[in-house]
């Protein structure tokens, strides 16, 4: 095995680039995956620009699919020349948020208090996967066997924004028979759409105004597109329910526009399901709000990891139930990784999604 490798490095804001780093070292409880596929998330455009600190040199990227090259020495039930993945959360199992069942939430508590999103550990807090190489910790939490016949390309968004989407409508609360609008039909909001049609959503809006994006979304199940840019989306949306509004809301952008018009889109007795990351304080309406005593729920979501989760949504997929690879739009080798982030961060050419190969 070699004793270097390529990988994907944030070097300061506006720059992230491909360097070689050493091949990590695992301890007993890790395991090695040699990357065969991964992704490029909204998440790492953040670290890109500089809106979300990590520290220099670190290996950016948290969606790992790829092949078990080593495992610790305490590490049991799967073998070396496995392919797997990880999820982008990768909870230690055992960590007070993990037994109360919030696996995302695994931040180690500290005198200075508690360390919310801990479980996101991939290109955060450790190494990431854009490289050759990642070190997967809690190996026997985390690591997840594909099944035969399944495509890398099938499972890429299983780490990530399927188990993210799926999440906004299951937190959503959503039951059959529902009308759900999902704001926003990026990559997450279409994973949104497809969870809520899986949930028992018997008519679902989608929110988008990029063509390539809208058409999608009815291929995945919305049965309208409501374009924000030559609509007025609630008063669309009041519409098409007849004045009722939706039972859930999913807000899958993370701006105070998008999550003021999932508000006020909801019946009384609705749910806001959050699933955007945002960067500054947000405002919630008055009226929209019916001053507190609406009987709206707010609820927010981070993305569930463990290996118990990636079975069920490569479940999903094998079943034919969903079938996301359409969502990969483009791809590129890791050496092409500056390429790649440029056409994603600036949204060209129709891009969804790209498949990163080292």
């Amino acid at each position: 095995m070699p004793q270097m490798m390529k990988a994907a490095v944030f070097v300061e804001p506006g720059r992230i680039a491909l360097d070689d780093k050493p091949v990590p070292e695992i301890g007993p409880l890790d395991a090695l995956l040699r990357v065969t596929t991964t992704t490029i998330c909204g998440t790492d455009v953040h670290i890109l620009k500089g809106e979300y600190p990590v520290r220099r040199g670190l290996t950016v990227g948290h969606e790992p699919v790829g092949v078990i090259e080593k495992l610790g020495s305490a590490v049991r039930g799967y073998r070396e020349g496995q392919r797997a993945i990880a999820g982008a959360i990768t909870p230690s199992g055992y960590s007070n948020a993990s037994l109360a069942g919030f696996h995302a939430q695994d931040g180690a508590g500290t005198a200075h208090g508690w360390k919310p999103i801990g479980g996101w550990r991939f290109g955060n807090t450790i190494d990431g996967c854009q490289a050759e190489y990642v070190l997967v910790p809690d190996a026997m939490a985390n690591l997840a066997p594909i099944p035969d016949g399944l495509s890398d390309e099938q499972v890429l968004m299983c780490p990530d924004i399927m188990s993210t989407g799926f999440a906004g409508a299951e937190s959503g609360g959503v039951r059959i028979g529902d009308t759900v609008a999902v704001f926003a039909q990026g990559p997450i909001g279409l994973c949104a759409t497809v969870g809520a049609r899986l949930m028992g959503a018997t008519k679902i809006i989608g929110v988008e105004a990029v063509p390539e994006r809208a058409e999608m979304a009815q291929r995945l199940g919305a049965d309208h597109v409501v374009n924000f840019r030559t609509t007025d989306v609630v008063s669309e949306i009041l519409r098409l329910t007849d004045g009722r509004g939706v039972d859930v809301s999913i807000e899958a952008l993370g701006t105070q526009a998008t999550f003021e018009a999932a508000l006020r889109a909801l019946r009384p007795g609705g749910t806001l399901s959050s699933l955007g990351v945002y960067s500054e304080d947000l405002r919630i309406p008055l009226g929209a709000f019916a001053a507190g005593l609406g009987d709206h729920r707010i609820v927010t979501s981070l993305c569930p990891g463990g290996k118990e989760r990636m079975r069920r949504l490569m479940d999903a997929i094998q079943s034919g139930r969903a079938d996301l690879k359409g969502l990969v739009t483009h791809r590129f080798g890791l050496e092409q990784i500056e390429a790649a982030y440029d056409l994603f961060s600036h949204q060209r050419d129709g891009v969804l999604k790209v498949a990163i190969t080292p």
